[in-house]
């Protein structure tokens, strides 16, 4: 099926080009998105625009499931990348400039470069897969929690008096 991809309108028409979607280029897309690796990279790497896949995927189906997939796949792979970073020490050079103006090379662990290379990975799976990768928000009235109840002034103020009320008994036995 050949799909034209505009490149300019003029005046309602549309000037384009042969469209390079292949299956060979969906499985290749697929696969690198299965990796946890952005489809803005692997669009410039493959020669077309990220915007031209997604409307592939508007356009069909199966590849928008399968795409779907795929980026949960993605998903996965970012959150065990972030789970490698932070098992594996990274050894690296800092050097720090003395007063006098010469330098100082202090060999060890690049933990502050790790810890932002994870974070970094896992605030974007939060926003990206927020029921996944998100922190719980407990909210009433969800589907795992009771729902939430509401109550009039009256019944609040009848509810305050007898725990105040239940309060005040350990007082009076007490004198």
């Amino acid at each position: 099926m050949a799909v034209f991809v505009p490149a300019r309108w003029y005046g309602g028409a549309v000037v384009g080009r042969k469209s390079i979607r292949t299956p060979e280029l969906e499985a290749e897309v697929l696969r690198r998105l299965s990796d946890g690796e952005p489809l803005t990279w692997i669009a410039r790497d493959l020669g077309f625009h990220h915007v031209t896949w997604r409307a592939w995927c508007r356009e069909d189906e199966k590849l928008n499931i399968a795409h779907g997939r795929a980026r949960d796949d993605g998903f996965d792979a970012i959150a065990e990348k972030a789970l490698e970073i932070a098992d594996n020490p990274l050894e690296g050079v800092e050097y720090t400039t003395k007063a006098d103006g010469g330098t100082e090379e202090k060999r060890g662990d690049m933990l502050g470069h790790r810890k932002l290379q994870i974070e970094t990975r896992l605030k974007l799976l939060a926003k990206w897969d927020p029921r996944r990768y998100g922190d719980k928000l407990a909210v009433g009235g969800a589907d795992d929690l009771p729902p939430i109840q509401t109550a009039s002034t009256e019944e609040i103020a009848r509810r305050a008096a007898f725990l105040l009320a239940a309060a005040d008994k350990p007082r009076q036995a007490a004198s």
